[in-house]
């Protein structure tokens, strides 16, 4: 029995067998591989949803995923797998590129279009939004943010973060584009309806065929890759450099690289690439 009862909490435990499932069922859903090591974070975000079901094992768990009638389930259960972190200015070399290298470029085109590819609860999204607004006032460009998470795409979509989200963005920034909370919203952030309304999030699966999002100056691509195998990624930067236009980046994280991936995208400086004008 793998249920232990103690003070009214169950304790269950991920078996070896379930680990390798739920590894499957992840990368053929989201190309993301759960590499050895990663059970307790699997047991940690799924804990509640057993507990909710009133079932004693992750096997029992794991039958109801993909079944006719279990969508909701589904996906929440990706939902909670799959990785989330992100804050405000992360990478600030990144934005700093963009200002002094990328939006001069496009100085007298209206309409530039950045995509926030795996955007999570929106905060590189809004920091890409801020970033434009700062160079281009008024109307000319829009940021698109998409994730498979449909639980992060409702919090970017409202916009509103705790304070302490504020810590990287510089002072002035956040005083123009962002409102402090009232009331029980005090220790909390809205930003600013007039940035939001730039700012266009929708739900989309990276390993699948993509929906019709139109082509963009600049794709953000960060903190991804390194979730997946090598063939997931080629397969990856081929779908999204089709979405590029011709002289548009391709930016990554850091801590990523493209090499040994066959693309057609020419680096131009850390974690940076272009696709020829």
């Amino acid at each position: 029995m793998q249920a232990k009862q103690g003070r009214g909490v169950t304790s269950v435990t991920l078996k070896k067998e379930e680990f390798e499932w739920i590894s499957r069922f992840l990368y053929q859903r989201t190309g993301i591989t759960l590499n050895e090591g990663k059970q307790a974070l699997v047991m940690g975000r799924l804990d509640k949803r057993l507990r909710s079901r009133n079932l004693a094992s992750y096997g029992d768990y794991f039958a109801l995923l993909g079944r006719p009638g279990y969508e909701d389930e589904t996906t929440a259960a990706i939902d909670l797998l799959t990785t989330n972190e992100t804050y405000f200015f992360r990478e600030p070399k990144h934005f700093e590129f963009l200002h002094k290298v990328v939006f001069p470029q496009y100085a007298r085109l209206r309409g530039i279009r950045i995509w926030s590819a795996a955007s999570s609860s929106g905060e590189e999204a809004y920091t890409i939004a801020m970033t434009l607004a700062e160079h281009f006032p008024g109307d000319g460009w829009e940021v698109v943010g998409t994730d498979i998470s449909t639980r992060v795409l409702e919090k970017a979509t409202r916009g509103l973060y705790p304070m302490s989200a504020a810590e990287k963005i510089a002072l002035p920034v956040l005083k123009k584009y962002c409102l402090r909370g009232r009331d029980e919203y005090e220790d909390f952030f809205l930003v600013d309806a007039n940035l939001r309304k730039k700012v266009h999030f929708s739900m989309a699966n990276l390993i699948e065929p993509l929906p019709d999002l139109g082509l963009f100056e600049v794709i953000f691509l960060r903190n991804v890759m390194i979730y997946f195998d090598m063939d997931t990624k080629e397969k990856l930067v081929q779908r999204l450099y089709e979405k590029l236009r011709p002289g548009g980046y391709f930016i990554i994280s850091h801590s990523e690289t493209l090499n040994g991936i066959n693309s057609a995208l020419k680096l131009v400086g850390p974690s940076i690439y272009r696709r020829d004008p």
